[in-house]
Order: structure tokens, then C-alpha cells, then sequence
């Protein structure tokens, strides 16, 4: 084959037509002014697309942390407070920790190094590694300097009194969230709104420089609560004293101011340690004041007679046959402890007589006492707004057997909580009025007073329990020296199992001074099992130690000579179950 040298190729002596030549240049020059003219309005007019792809590299929209608003109580003393804290967090995709770097790690912040490895091996390019850590210790890990471990600024809650205030306070969770009491009630006001801010970042992910802040944080309110943290203490130190010594299953104790109506206090036990909750259980946080109902016993008694003075069934001083001691309705009997013969309507209330307040309660309708158990907030929550909260049990009347009847006048086929037992002492304590129960402190006397029993009764039954306090009454114990006391005892049988069991709740419910009453305190001691049992042996000495200590704290004068308390050498009257 006969070659054919490049350069001598006949191709080469063709020459372009000019208009190609003219063509190729004009586009040619055509795309140079097109991408200057691109680049002149990127770089000079509209340079904000080039200018946000740059920033969108390194420029960051971070949240900045609300505080939450503090709790204190009615004198200012902190109650509930947030504290600085920070948060370990990884970006797994730059966290490429040699086993040595892991090792330091997971010493630090007490983790195991597989666990560790796990989230590090996340496929997220956000991960915690551990939450609420102490500054100094989170300041260990900055010293590490390791690749894609970052931190983050939080705040955990800090509850200076501990145990002493846990089922009032509540907590929050790891969010700083209320779960429970207060923090929960008042969650919405406390939590407060996040800001944002825009900062520069390094490839690290670490912030070098603050650009602006794009919306401030909206802090929490602080809540200043009704409660006083020195009758709080009061309470919860002679309810666990009471505990030990009468090997209780559990107990708690409401203060109320009988004026305002607000939450001096509320202890429960057993309790829990809301600033170490790694081993707790559901019977600590369970606020038994508002979440357990227990058959009220004697100190429904009151009320029962109450409501007879009202509709003018009785007087104070009418008598009441309770011979022999028994009582026959249906088929079933009612019976006192000792047989006590005629009493006045005073004394049945002094003695604690089931056959005399039986006997009132069968001379009244049934749909007059629900009405009044009703009036009196029996059977329905009172929203506070703490979870779990009950009505406890009213059955409407018309189910009711000339038997229920009966006992409902002395505390039983009915179930209440403790705090809606102290509310509705309330009426006794005041002029025969109901105001609703605050947790918030009350600048202003409440306005809202609903009346449910004259005054004329209110003060005739208080007289009633004023008698039920002395000698030859059921709670001689819960005398307190220097003060009027007026009060009333419950036993009650538990129910298990649908029947009653022997087992026992011990209650104490009443105010002081009796001539112009300023506190109300009720104590419910659950399953007593050291020997004794009734109200007036183990929940009304509790009742005497909280409200004189507290009568005393709060500056109330006293009402009555300061001597020797009478208690009698017999034995008080035991109320009767």
C-alpha cells in the first residue's frame, strides 16, 4: 500500500468558506461576553446567590436555650431553679476516634466503650452522646479535642429542698419539660420560648465567630407558690416520725389557710429525691393526696349532722336514742363500740356514735345528702392540674339502700382524697362558705365564696368539734397548749378484694384557733400496724405537732390559758368504724 505523508494531505489545501471562519468567532465571542456579563452580575449586582452558597458552608442557625422560670414559696425562698449544664453530642460521619481516644472518652463520662461505639457508628449526623453533664466535667472532654465530639448548651432543674417538696414540685424531664406537680401544672408559664442565633463555624463544627442573633429567648415566668417551706417541713418531718413509729404503709398531710384557701403544704410519703431519680418506683411518685381515695370514716360525720341542722331535723342539744349499741337495717347491723344510751346531737359527734349519726342521716332523703356531699366536692376532681388527680366515689342517690344510706352519714360507701377532705372543712372553719383551693399565692382574699351551710350551723358544728377535741371526746391528743383546736378522728376498714379487709386507715381532720380559725390540717395515716389503729391515736398527735409548730411559725396569736393539756387518765373514746 502506497503511503501517504500528513503533510502533503490534499485536505490541507482546502481553505474554510469565510462565513465559518466569521461564524465560529462571532460565537465564540459571543459565549466570553455572556459568561463576563454572568459574572459581572453575580460578583456586582446581584451578588447575594454567590454570597449565600458561601455562607450556607459555613454560617449556622443555632437555638439558644430559655431559662426556665423558678419556683418559689409565698416568702421568695427558691423552691425550683435551672442550672447551667451541657450536653456531649457527635457527628458520627467525623467521629473517627482511635480506640485510645474511645477509651478516654468513655472513662470520662462513665460509659462503656460498646456502647459508645454504637452510637458513634450511628448513620445520623446528629447523635447525643451524653446529656446534662456538670460544666467541669464537660470542660475534661473540650480537653480531649476530639474529631466531630461537640457540645451544647442546656439547663438542667435543681430542687433545693429535695424529698421535703417532691410531690409538690414535681420534676421535669431531660428537655426541661414539667412531667409532674407543679412543673407540669404551670408547665406553659415556666418553660418560656427559644431564641436563635446565626454564627460562623469551622469544618469542625466548633463556633468561631457570633454573625447576629436572629430572635432572643423568651425566659420562663417564675411561679410563686402558696406553700410556706417551713410548715412544708413541719409536715413531712412528723408524718415520717408518725410512719416509723407506727410501721405505716404510707401517709400524708394537707395544710390549708382557712381564710384564702391556699396550699400551705402537702407531704406524702413514701417519697423520692427528685435530683436522683435512677432508682425510682411508682409508689414514691405517686402523690397520694390527690391520686388515692380512702373511705373517710368518722370525719364524714360533721357533715352529715350539718346538713340535718340545715333542714331543721335536729338542734344542737336534740337527743338521740343510740341504745343498745346496735341497729338493724335490713339485713344487715350497724353497731357502736360501747353503747353510750341517749345522746345530744353534740355528743354524737363528741363520741363518734355510728347509731346516732345513722339515725339523723335515715331522717333525711337520699338526693338531700348527695346534694350536699356534691355541694361539698365529694366525687369530682378539683383541678389543680396535677396528673392523676381523682374525684373519688359518689354513687348517684337513687342507687342508694336504706343500709347506704346509713353508713354514708359516718364515712363509709363513699371515697374521697385527703385534699378534698381538708377543702371541704373549709365550711366549718369559715362561715359556713366554700373558696376554691389555690396552689399560687393569693395577693387578694378570694372573691368566689360559695355558701353551703349557714353561718349559724358552721359555727354550731365547729362548737360540736371543739367538744370531740376534749376530755371525753375521741382525739384528746390532737390538744395543742395555747390554742382552741376543733376536729374530728376516722378509722376506716381498707377494701381488698372488693370486702373489707383488717386492715385500717387512720385520720385526723381539723382547724385552729377554734374561736377564729386560721390553719386546717388533715393527716391520713395508711395501714398502721404497730398495735394501734384509730385516728385518734396515731393521726391526731400528727395533726397537733404540725399545727402547733406552724400556728407558732406563722405568728397567730394564741386563743386559750397556757396550761397543762387535760387528757384524762382513761383511755379517749375510740370513734367507731
Amino acid at each position: 500500500m502506497k503511503s501517504i505523508r500528513f503533510a502533503s494531505s490534499p485536505l490541507l489545501s482546502e481553505r474554510l468558506p469565510p462565513w465559518r471562519q466569521r461564524l465560529v468567532l462571532v460565537v465564540l465571542l459571543g459565549a466570553f461576553a455572556t459568561l463576563i456579563a454572568r459574572s459581572l452580575y453575580l460578583q456586582g449586582i446581584n451578588n447575594e446567590f454567590l454570597g449565600g452558597k458561601g455562607r450556607a458552608r459555613f454560617e449556622r442557625v443555632i437555638d439558644i436555650a430559655a431559662t426556665r422560670g423558678r419556683i418559689t414559696d409565698r416568702h421568695g425562698d427558691v423552691l425550683a431553679v435551672s442550672t447551667p449544664v451541657r450536653s456531649i453530642w457527635a457527628d458520627p460521619e467525623d467521629a473517627k476516634l482511635a480506640p485510645a481516644q474511645l477509651r478516654n472518652l468513655a472513662a470520662l463520662l462513665e460509659m462503656d466503650v460498646r456502647e459508645l461505639t454504637r452510637k458513634l457508628a450511628s448513620e445520623h449526623d446528629f447523635v447525643y452522646v451524653k446529656r446534662q453533664l456538670p460544666p467541669e466535667l464537660a470542660d475534661r472532654v473540650s480537653t480531649l479535642q476530639l474529631p466531630g465530639i461537640h457540645q451544647k448548651q442546656e439547663y438542667r432543674r435543681y430542687y433545693p429542698a429535695g424529698e421535703v417538696m417532691a410531690h409538690m414540685l414535681g420534676f421535669t424531664g431531660v428537655e426541661d419539660a414539667g412531667q409532674e406537680g407543679i412543673e407540669l401544672a404551670f408547665n406553659s408559664q415556666l418553660q418560656g420560648k427559644p431564641g436563635s442565633r446565626r454564627v460562623i463555624k469551622d469544618r469542625r463544627g466548633n463556633v468561631v465567630e457570633d454573625v447576629e442573633s436572629v430572635q432572643p429567648p423568651l425566659e420562663g415566668k417564675d411561679i410563686v407558690l402558696a406553700m410556706d417551706s417551713k410548715v412544708q417541713y413541719l409536715a413531712y418531718s412528723y408524718l415520717k416520725l408518725a410512719l416509723e413509729e407506727h410501721r405505716a404503709k404510707a401517709g400524708g398531710v394537707v395544710v390549708l389557710d382557712a381564710r384564702s384557701g391556699e396550699i400551705l403544704a402537702l407531704a406524702n410519703l413514701p417519697t423520692y429525691n427528685p435530683n436522683n431519680r435512677v432508682k425510682l418506683v411508682g409508689a414514691q411518685l405517686r402523690n397520694r393526696a390527690l391520686t388515692d381515695t380512702f373511705e373517710p370514716g368518722s370525719t364524714l360525720k360533721p357533715f352529715t349532722v350539718a346538713l340535718a341542722l340545715e333542714k331543721g331535723k335536729v338542734r344542737f342539744d336534740t337527743p338521740i336514742q343510740t341504745a343498745p349499741g346496735k341497729m338493724t337495717i335490713g339485713t344487715a347491723t350497724i353497731s357502736d363500740a360501747h353503747m353510750h344510751g341517749v345522746l345530744t346531737v353534740a355528743q354524737v359527734i363528741q363520741k363518734s356514735s355510728n347509731i346516732g349519726a345513722a339515725k339523723i342521716a335515715l331522717s333525711m332523703s337520699p338526693e338531700d345528702m348527695w346534694t350536699m356531699f356534691d355541694s361539698m366536692g365529694f366525687g369530682t376532681p378539683l383541678k389543680l392540674g396535677f396528673p392523676g388527680e381523682v374525684g373519688g366515689r359518689l354513687r348517684p342517690a337513687k342507687n342508694w339502700k336504706p343500709i347506704e344510706q346509713a353508713t354514708m352519714a359516718y364515712g363509709h360507701g363513699i371515697s374521697v382524697t385527703l385534699i378534698q377532705l381538708a377543702r371541704a372543712y373549709l365550711a366549718f372553719a369559715r362561715d359556713g362558705d366554700l373558696v376554691p383551693i389555690s396552689l399560687a399565692r393569693l395577693d387578694t382574699p378570694p372573691l368566689n365564696a360559695r355558701q353551703v351551710f349557714s353561718a349559724q350551723t358552721a359555727h354550731e358544728v365547729r362548737a360540736m368539734l371543739e367538744m370531740a377535741v376534749l376530755p371525753g371526746g375521741t382525739a384528746p391528743k390532737a390538744q395543742i397548749a395555747g390554742y382552741r383546736v376543733a376536729g374530728k378522728t376516722g378509722t376506716a376498714h381498707k377494701i381488698e378484694g372488693g370486702a373489707y379487709a383488717n386492715k385500717y386507715v387512720a385520720s385526723f381532720v381539723g382547724f385552729a384557733p377554734a374561736s377564729d380559725p386560721r390553719l386546717i390540717v388533715a393527716v391520713m395515716i395508711d395501714e398502721p400496724s404497730n398495735g394501734k389503729h384509730y385516728g385518734g391515736d396515731v393521726a391526731a398527735p400528727v395533726f397537733a405537732q404540725v399545727m402547733g409548730g406552724a400556728l407558732r411559725t406563722l405568728g397567730v396569736a394564741p386563743d386559750a390559758p397556757l396550761k397543762p393539756l387535760v387528757m384524762t387518765s382513761a383511755e379517749p373514746v375510740k370513734e367507731e368504724m
